[in-house]
């Protein structure tokens, strides 16, 4: 006679096997992600090692998240046309993971870029050059998109604590400004602020979620300038998750959204 398996083993194998899915499949995803996190940072690291080299060649001077002296038809107004020649590769510019993100090559695709550059290293000579609000170094106020003369690294008090780059949202158009991240566009929104007496209370926008799609339409209805904020892009919990961060001495470390939001990292976004 030959042997078969009968109806009930064939159930309880199908049974077995649907039980190991169910573990192993979070599992396979947290790894994944994990991963990614991983090549994130170490991504971080090359441009940061690119930034450094730029740096050092133009007498401590950091390039300029935008120069809006420059015309928005030259793509040296923005900086990552500036740090290419110093990287090389395009795909550095793109957070793993993210989803139809593209190299920033001018002002026109500036939104599409998924790793954005600290806004206070903006420059622009006078008011008239630029629709944002233009601060002198030190000023006490809010939303500053510029400055009057060029970031250097002499006005840094603390370089290995100073946040540089993190991840951003991008977008396909709109409010979205993924190539650079607004260095106090969060403060208003830390637990127990009144008012701004000291620059490091500044932190940027920061959630796990995309707060340009959340807060740039109803009920809040944040402008443009007002957005650009960092996401933690990886290894997400609810509306919480991680995003590697460059400093100025050129180090990098991965950090909670909640925590860059919340002013409890430690970071400095706003040196001048």
């Amino acid at each position: 006679m030959r042997r078969a398996f009968t109806l009930i083993e064939l159930l309880v194998v199908i049974a077995i096997i649907a039980i190991l899915a169910a573990i192993l499949f979070p599992v396979f995803a947290a790894a994944k992600e994990s991963a990614k996190a991983t090549a994130g940072l170490a991504q971080m690291r090359q441009l940061s090692m690119g930034v450094m080299i730029y740096t050092s060649d133009n007498d401590e001077t950091f390039v300029p998240s935008t120069n809006y002296d420059t015309p928005t038809a030259d793509p040296t107004r923005i900086w990552t046309t500036n740090v290419y020649p110093y990287v090389k590769d395009r795909q550095i510019f793109i957070a793993p993971g993210a989803q139809g993100s593209e190299f920033a090559t001018d002002w026109s695709t500036r939104h599409r870029q998924s790793i954005g550059y600290n806004d206070t290293t903006a420059f622009a000579f006078s008011q008239a050059t630029t629709a944002d609000l233009v601060c002198t170094n030190g000023q006490l106020v809010l939303g500053c998109s510029a400055y009057t003369s060029a970031a250097n690294t002499s006005q840094m008090e603390e370089p290995a604590g100073t946040g540089m780059f993190a991840n951003t949202p991008h977008g396909a158009g709109g409010k979205y400004r993924g190539f650079v991240f607004g260095a106090d566009n969060g403060t208003t929104f830390k637990p127990g602020f009144t008012t701004l007496t000291d620059l490091k209370q500044a932190v940027p926008l920061a959630s796990g979620e995309d707060l340009v799609a959340k807060l740039g339409g109803a009920p809040s209805n944040l402008s443009p300038g007002a957005l650009k904020p960092i996401i933690g892009r990886y290894l997400r919990q609810g509306s919480d998750g991680r995003t590697p961060v460059v400093f100025a001495d050129g180090h990098t470390k991965s950090y909670k959204a909640s925590a860059i939001q919340s002013g409890a990292s430690g970071i400095i976004w706003r040196f001048r």
